[in-house]
């Protein structure tokens, strides 16, 4: 089982990046893909979940409307736009998978992907 998550990197305030988590070795149609990100001395927290159909979609309240999850089933991959970035999204962000968005502690993981937002 593999997650692979890219795409962070270093952006100004209001800038953007599209994260990308590619999948393999399991079942990619039939789980739940969230992101979470963590910073020094924080909680990891959970930022956004897309169902397996891709009809089901959370955001944590900070990235609603600017932030949009979305998945590509054929190719095992799931985005996340992020929009109007700001220097309180610094953070390594995660990919995991689950059966469900809300099914508790997520089954497997990726490692992360750096994003730092600064002018």
């Amino acid at each position: 089982v593999q997650l692979q998550a890219s795409g962070g990197g270093l952006v100004q305030p209001g800038g953007s990046l599209r994260l990308s988590c590619a999948a393999s070795g399991f079942d990619f149609d039939y789980f739940a893909i969230g992101w979470f990100r963590q910073t020094p001395g924080k909680e990891r927290e959970g930022v956004s979940c897309i169902g397996s159909s891709g009809s089901s979609l959370d955001y944590q309240d900070s990235v609603k409307g600017r932030f949009t999850i979305s998945r590509d089933n054929r190719k095992d991959t799931v985005y996340l736009q992020m929009n109007s970035l700001k220097p309180e999204d610094t953070a390594v962000y995660y990919c995991a998978a689950d059966y469900s968005c809300h099914g508790g502690e997520f089954k497997y993981w990726g490692q992360g992907t750096l994003v730092t937002v600064s002018s």
